[in-house]
């Protein structure tokens, strides 16, 4: 299950996606978000699917390794969509018993809930296979570099998110290599009822603590070493740079919004 999250991972390949600017691949990303939220109907879905099938393709990336992403968060899921189904209101009802009350306004809100979560996942998910977490720290901080006027530290809270971004895969692969070990010893992580498996999971995190600071340190003693000085007179091997290949992909993502829009708003 932990191997499964997807985020904070990179899939290395030379597609088209790859190669945009990290600028415009982190704005396309926003972009998606509010295009999820803007949508009002299930024609709207689709069309976002639409665009999802079209970066997938064209990044290279399998859609199985994508969809594995979300089996973490399948729970959260699911228990959003049955608050929403059961505490939602509504004047059409369609099921009822003692205090329990289902309509399809809280049915349609539940299944608006879930989808935008699944396509929230997908899509920040593909932000970061797609994207080598070096490009992700240079589009982040080239993006707010403007506000270095008022003396705003761009490029260390560029490193510092990308570095938490990148150590999520890293901290997810070793509780896994640390419950195998306590299981190799007796441990069980598997029987039991939620609350069980819950308590059973207490003793990783004293192993698993001490596992990330020694990392950290052992990361803060290696940028030492290289004489690492944070943003001040850095030099870059690759200068940042928009291309044709990055206004075509605005374009699409811009038809599409456009699409969402008419079919919400304007249809």
């Amino acid at each position: 299950m932990l191997k499964d999250i997807t985020i904070g991972q990179y899939f290395p390949g030379e597609s088209s996606v790859h190669q945009l600017d990290p600028r415009i691949k982190i704005i396309l990303t926003m972009l998606f978000v509010i295009l999820i939220f803007m949508i009002q109907s299930y024609w709207g879905y689709m069309i976002v699917f639409a665009y999802l099938v079209l970066t997938t393709i064209i990044s290279g990336i399998s859609y199985k390794y994508l969809l594995r992403g979300l089996k973490p968060l399948l729970y959260i899921i699911i228990f959003t969509f049955v608050i929403n189904v059961f505490f939602s209101t509504g004047t059409h009802m369609l099921w009822k018993w003692s205090l329990i009350t289902i309509t399809y306004e809280g049915l349609d809100q539940a299944t608006h809930m879930a989808l935008r979560l699944v396509f929230l996942v997908l899509g920040t998910s593909l932000l970061t296979l797609t994207t080598s977490p070096i490009s992700l720290t240079d589009g982040i901080e080239q993006m707010l570099n403007p506000l270095k006027v008022f003396k705003f530290p761009a490029h260390e809270l560029a490193m510092m998110m990308t570095i938490a971004l990148r150590f999520i895969p890293t901290l997810l692969e070793e509780t896994d290599k640390i419950m195998k070990a306590q299981m190799a010893r007796g441990a069980d992580f598997e029987s039991g009822n939620i609350l069980q498996r819950a308590k059973s999971l207490v003793p990783l995190l004293v192993p698993l603590f001490i596992s990330a600071f020694r990392r950290a340190d052992e990361l803060a003693m290696a940028m030492e070493s290289r004489c690492y000085r944070g943003g001040e007179n850095r030099t870059r091997m690759k200068v940042l740079s928009i291309e044709k290949r990055d206004y075509i992909s605005i374009l699409i993502t811009l038809i599409f919004m456009m699409a969402v829009i008419w079919d919400g708003y304007w249809r």
